[in-house]
C-alpha cells in the first residue's frame, strides 16, 4: 500500500512534471524521498518566492503545470509572491505547501497561520489534502490549473499526511494525463457579426496579448495583417508572435517610446484585439473610442460606459482568426510608408549613442553576442522598459518577463528555471542592481547545479525607475540610492564569478568569455543610467 507522499509524487512524475522548487521541511521529507525514489529532482532554492518564479518559468517553457513547494507559515508568505506571479501571469501552478494536522486547526501552533485563506484570493482554487483523496484532488488542481485563464492552484499538505497510506489503495497508474483543452469555438452569429463589423472598417488595428501566445496564433495574426493591410501591435509578454521585420508591425504598447507606438494606434477606427489581457495593460489606457472587436476566451474587461461597441467574441481563438484570414481583404486605408517610417525611427532611436555604454549599448550589445534561438529573462526595472521595444525577439519563448505581476526579484529564478527547462539553449539573464539584490543567493543554486548562465547586472546604483517617477512628479530624489558610496566590485558572490565592464569593449569581451564558460557568470556593466529619461515615455493616446 503506498503512502500518500508516494501516490502524490508518482502522479507528479506521470504528468510529465520534472521538478519540484522550494526549500525542504521536516514533514516535506517523505515528499522528498519519494521524489529521490520516483527520480523526480526536487531544486533546492536560496528563498521560496524564487520557487514559484522557477515553477511559473517551466510551466510556460514546457505547457505542463509546474510545482513548487513551502513550509509552514514563513515559508508559505515567501512562497505566496511567487504564486501571484503566477496567477497574474497566468501560468499553471500546483503550489504545496505544508499544514498544520487536521485537530491543531485553529489551534495557536508555532508558525502556523491559515494558510488556506492566504491563498484563496490569489490562486483560482485551494484545498488540503487527504488520504481518501489523494488522485481526485490532485486531478482536480491540475485541471482547474490548465483551464482558461491558466493560473496556480493551492494544496495544503497537512504535517502527518505524507507518511499515511492511502485510503482505499488505489493503482498508481489510475490518473490519466491531464492536459488543458482548446476552447470551443465561438458562436456562429458572434463570428457573422465579427466578421461584418470587421468588413466596415478602413483603419482598423490588431493588438496582440498573452493570450494570444498561449493559442500559438502568431502565424495566423501575420497572415491577416498582409492581407488586409494593417498593423499589428503588441503588449510586452506578446513578444516573438510577429517579427520586429514584419511590414506591419508597429512596436509594443505601454514600453520605451509608446508615444511613437501611439502614432499609429489613434488612427484606428477599430481595434481588433487577439487575446489581448489587460492585466498588462488597460485598454482605457491607450484605445482610441472605437469598436472593439474582443477575440479571447474571456468576455473584455473594459469600461463600457466609455467604449459602446465592444463585439466579445469568446471562444477559441485561433478559430475566430480563421474567420478573418479567409474574409474578403478590406479596403485599407492605412499608409505603410508611413507606418514604416514611424517603425525605422522608433528603432533608430533606441541605437546606442557611438562611444556611449548605457542601457541601449548594453542591449544592442547582448543581442549581437546572444545567438538568436537563446533565451533572455529580464527582471522588473527602468531597463525593462527597452528590452519591451527593443530587444529583438524571433519567436515566442525567447524572451521572459513578467508584466502582469511585474515583481522584482523575477529575473534571476526565471533564468535559472528556462536554463533547467531548455538545457541546449544559451541563456541570459538582465536584471538590475536593485533587483538582483532581492534574490542573489540564487546564484549558490546556479553554482550548485553547475549552470551556465550569465547573470549581466546593469549597475546604476539606484532604483531608476522609481527615481524617473520621482523626478516627473516634482519630487526630490529620495531613498533611491543602493548604496551610500561606490560599491567595490566583488570577485565572486556565492561562488559565482564576477566580470566587471565599465565600457562598451569590456562589456563585450565579458559577454563572450561568460558564455564561453562551463558554469554561472555574473557580468556586473557599469552603465551611464542618464539615457533612460528620454526614452521611458507615456504619452499612449
Amino acid at each position: 500500500m503506498s503512502t500518500v507522499a508516494e501516490q502524490l509524487v508518482h502522479s507528479l512524475k506521470e504528468q510529465g512534471i520534472r521538478y519540484v522548487f522550494g526549500v525542504p521541511s521536516g514533514s516535506w521529507l517523505y515528499y522528498m524521498e519519494a521524489m529521490r525514489k520516483e527520480g523526480l529532482e526536487f531544486v533546492l532554492v536560496s528563498n521560496e518566492a524564487s520557487a514559484g518564479f522557477m515553477a511559473d518559468v517551466c510551466a510556460r517553457l514546457t505547457g505542463i503545470p509546474a510545482v513548487c513547494y513551502g513550509t509552514v507559515g514563513p515559508g508559505a508568505t515567501n512562497l505566496s509572491t511567487g504564486v501571484v506571479g503566477a496567477l497574474l501571469d497566468r501560468s499553471p501552478m500546483i503550489a504545496l505547501t505544508s499544514e498544520p494536522p487536521e485537530k491543531m486547526i485553529g489551534r495557536t501552533v508555532q508558525m502556523a497561520i491559515d494558510q488556506q485563506s492566504l491563498f484563496r484570493p490569489i490562486t483560482k482554487w485551494t484545498t488540503r489534502l487527504t488520504a481518501e483523496r489523494v488522485d481526485q484532488i490532485f486531478g482536480q488542481a491540475m485541471r482547474i490549473a490548465q483551464a482558461e485563464v491558466p493560473g496556480p492552484v493551492h494544496i495544503g499538505l497537512p504535517e502527518d499526511l505524507g507518511q499515511r497510506p492511502v485510503h482505499p489503495a488505489i493503482p498508481a497508474t489510475a490518473l490519466p494525463l491531464i492536459r488543458a483543452t482548446a476552447p470551443a469555438p465561438a458562436e456562429e452569429a458572434v463570428l457573422e457579426r465579427m466578421q461584418g463589423v470587421f468588413a466596415r472598417s478602413r483603419k482598423p488595428v490588431i493588438a496582440l496579448g498573452l493570450s494570444a501566445l498561449r493559442s500559438k496564433a502568431g502565424a495566423l495574426v501575420a497572415q491577416i495583417a498582409e492581407k488586409h493591410r494593417i498593423p499589428v501591435v503588441l503588449t510586452p509578454m506578446a513578444k516573438g508572435l510577429i517579427s520586429e521585420d514584419h511590414p506591419w508591425y508597429a512596436g509594443v504598447l505601454f514600453h520605451a517610446l509608446s508615444d511613437r507606438v501611439a502614432e499609429t494606434h489613434r488612427q484606428a477606427d477599430l481595434v481588433v484585439a487577439v487575446g489581448y489581457d489587460p492585466v498588462e495593460f488597460n485598454f482605457e489606457d491607450w484605445m482610441p473610442e472605437v469598436p472593439l472587436l474582443h477575440l479571447d476566451t474571456v468576455a473584455a474587461d473594459i469600461d463600457r460606459s466609455v467604449y459602446h461597441e465592444v463585439y466579445d467574441i469568446v471562444g477559441n481563438i485561433v478559430e475566430s482568426l480563421k474567420r478573418l484570414a479567409a474574409a474578403k481583404p478590406i479596403e485599407s486605408a492605412w499608409d505603410q510608408a508611413a507606418l514604416k517610417e514611424r517603425r525605422d525611427s522608433m528603432f533608430k532611436a533606441m541605437e546606442p549613442p557611438a562611444g556611449s555604454f548605457g542601457p541601449r549599448a548594453a542591449l544592442s550589445i547582448l543581442r549581437e553576442v546572444l545567438p538568436q534561438d537563446g533565451i533572455m529573462a529580464c527582471d522588473v526595472g527602468a531597463h525593462t522598459h527597452l528590452i519591451g521595444q527593443m530587444w529583438r525577439t524571433p519567436a515566442p519563448g525567447l524572451q521572459l518577463m513578467t508584466n502582469g505581476c511585474s515583481s522584482m526579484g523575477f529575473g534571476v529564478p526565471a533564468a535559472i528555471a528556462a536554463k533547467l527547462c531548455r538545457p541546449d539553449k544559451k541563456v541570459v539573464c538582465v536584471t538590475g542592481d536593485g533587483s538582483f539584490l532581492m534574490t542573489a543567493g540564487e546564484m549558490a543554486v546556479a553554482r550548485r547545479r553547475k549552470l551556465p548562465v550569465v547573470f549581466v547586472v546593469l549597475a546604476d546604483e539606484s532604483l531608476e525607475l522609481i527615481r524617473l517617477k520621482q523626478k516627473k512628479k516634482g519630487f526630490p530624489e529620495y531613498m533611491t540610492a543602493l548604496h551610500a558610496d561606490e560599491c567595490p566590485t566583488a570577485a565572486y558572490v556565492f561562488g559565482v564569478p564576477v566580470i566587471r565592464a565599465d565600457d562598451a569593449k569590456e562589456y563585450r569581451a565579458a559577454l563572450v568569455k561568460a558564455f564561453a564558460t562551463e558554469g554561472p557568470v555574473i557580468v556586473e556593466a557599469h552603465i551611464d543610467a542618464s539615457e533612460y529619461a528620454e526614452l521611458i515615455q507615456r504619452k499612449h493616446k
